[in-house]
C-alpha cells in the first residue's frame, strides 16, 4: 500500500464518471425533477439540473442518455416555476410592489 503501486488503476481527482455513476445521477435527477413539480421546485430543480449535467458527462456534445436530458430540462422548468411561485407569494403579502 505504499508508493505508486497503490494508485495504479485508480482515478485521482476530477476524472470522468463511470457508466454506472452516470446512470445513477440521471435517475436521481429525474426523480428530483418530478418531485420538484409537487414540492420545493426552487430547491429540487437546481439539484435535478446538476445531477443531469453530471449524468451527461459535463458536456453538451456527444451521446446523451435520455434520463440525463430529461433531468436537465425538467429541472430548469421546476426552477422557473418555483421562483415564479415565490415571487407571486411575496407579492400577495405586500413584499413585492
Amino acid at each position: 500500500m505504499t508508493g505508486t503501486r497503490y494508485f495504479e488503476g485508480k482515478r485521482r481527482g476530477g476524472g470522468d464518471l463511470t457508466g454506472d455513476e452516470r446512470s445513477t445521477f440521471g435517475v436521481i435527477g429525474v426523480v428530483c425533477a418530478v418531485a420538484g413539480f409537487f414540492v420545493m421546485g426552487f430547491v429540487l430543480g437546481p439539484i435535478a439540473m446538476v445531477c443531469g449535467w453530471l449524468a451527461m458527462g459535463r458536456r453538451w456534445t456527444g451521446t446523451r442518455s435520455v434520463p440525463a436530458l430529461v433531468a436537465v430540462v425538467l429541472g430548469a422548468i421546476d426552477t422557473v416555476l418555483g421562483v415564479g411561485w415565490l415571487l407571486a407569494a411575496s407579492g400577495s403579502w405586500g413584499l413585492w410592489p
